[in-house]
């Protein structure tokens, strides 16, 4: 039996990885915790069904709404980033971190050093404070493993063992909603045409993140530390069926790819069973490939869309500037989804608030965290005066 623990199980990662939990073979999993931002409703519900432990909310101004839904259950009612933090030192065989942004991060670092298998969605830790992460994964000889559909593939492909012999890893992007958008078209675009994904079905600020191709510029960043590749070794190749999800080619010549159909449920399952494979009833319905009329590729249009190329610089410059440029992404998403900023004005706006920026070492957790609110609060402040 493992136990578990899913941060944000009332978000799309937590729906989907409970899905398959309540179709996989009973008493497979334990789910100590379920925690939620401020859904106490759902949370409950959750809680309930999948006699969860502890359930604990973010917002405190909804602890006593849940306490009272739970009354009587025997369920702990916790709140607030201790409570959070708290079941991040349970004795978890594994933890889901599906809290979106920043906000997950301290939990996610807590989880690594306590032993605990990290399945992780959320690609900002590992932008912000990726060395510090690899570095709690091997304190606690715990695991990141990437729930993220294009890492995911990697990890499923990527030979340790022969890393030497790799060549390249080749991320695949599906191109967003936007691919075949003149640069006209794209000034005028609006924040409900960006959250029309063509395949998949995520929160808005990984969908609007995936029509500015930000997505793929952090999923770099991502595979940079996750993978311990140089950036000349990462490659990024859109491909808008979705199905090739991503790529390792080998100095003898030879590719390997995860396929799959573009649907969230395959790397959670991956992630969940991993080191063993899931054996039992269809959760996902495999490609059929006699269905399959092409297979697409062609490469980024980095002149319409230059976050790859910004989150590339990022890297290089080292430091606090991947947090940097993950801060004012954030901001810059919010404004544009509240209608106050163009789709356009998300690159102009990192790329400005990046050439800003006044890097500093890193050197704990507490210290990024301290230093991420304090970007976003100057990201907003130059960016409403840009």
């Amino acid at each position: 039996m493992i136990k578990l623990t899913i941060f944000g199980s009332t978000g799309s990662i937590g729906e989907q990885t409970l899905d398959i939990i309540s179709k996989s073979k009973k008493g497979a999993f334990e789910i100590l915790a379920l925690t939620a931002n401020s859904n106490h409703k759902k949370l409950a519900e959750q809680a309930l069904t999948f006699k969860a432990k502890y359930a604990v909310i973010k917002d405190k101004t909804k602890y006593l709404e849940l306490k009272e839904l739970l009354s009587g259950t025997g369920i702990e009612v916790l709140s607030g980033n201790e409570g959070i933090n708290r079941v991040a030192s349970l004795d978890n065989d594994k933890v889901v971190a599906g809290i979106s942004g920043s906000a997950g991060l301290e939990s996610t670092y807590i989880s690594l050093k306590n032993c605990a298998d990290v399945l992780f969605a959320n690609k900002e830790s590992l932008v912000c404070a990726g060395q510090l992460l690899k570095d709690a994964e091997k304190e606690g000889n715990s695991k990141l493993i990437p729930l993220d559909s294009e890492h995911n593939a990697i990890f499923q492909v990527f030979e340790k063992h022969n890393r030497d012999a790799i060549k390249k890893i080749i991320l695949t992007a599906s191109g967003g909603p936007f691919r075949t958008f003149a640069t006209e078209e794209l000034k005028n675009a609006t924040p409900e045409q960006a959250l029309k994904h063509p395949n998949w079905v995520m929160g808005k600020k990984v969908t609007i993140d995936c029509a500015t191709l930000f997505n793929k510029g952090l999923e770099l960043i991502e595979a940079y530390y996750l993978f311990d590749m140089p950036l000349e070794q990462i490659d990024v190749i859109v491909h808008p069926q979705s199905i090739v999800h991503s790529m390792v080619t080998y100095n003898d010549g030879s590719t390997l790819a995860q396929l799959g159909p573009p649907d969230m449920r395959t790397p959670i399952t991956h992630g969940l069973y991993w080191p063993s494979r899931y054996n039992g009833r269809s959760i996902v319905e495999p490609l059929d490939f006699s269905q399959i009329k092409s297979l697409d590729f062609e490469e980024p249009k980095h002149n319409l869309f230059p976050s790859i190329n910004l989150c590339r610089h990022a890297v290089k410059l080292g430091k606090s500037y991947p947090a940097a440029l993950n801060a004012a992404n954030e901001v810059a998403v919010d404004l544009f989804l509240k209608g106050e900023i163009k789709f356009l004005d998300i690159f102009k706006l990192v790329e400005s608030y990046l050439e800003s920026h006044k890097p500093i070492e890193v050197k704990s957790i507490e210290e990024l965290l301290k230093l991420d609110l304090e970007m976003k609060r100057e990201a907003q402040e130059f960016l409403s005066r840009t």
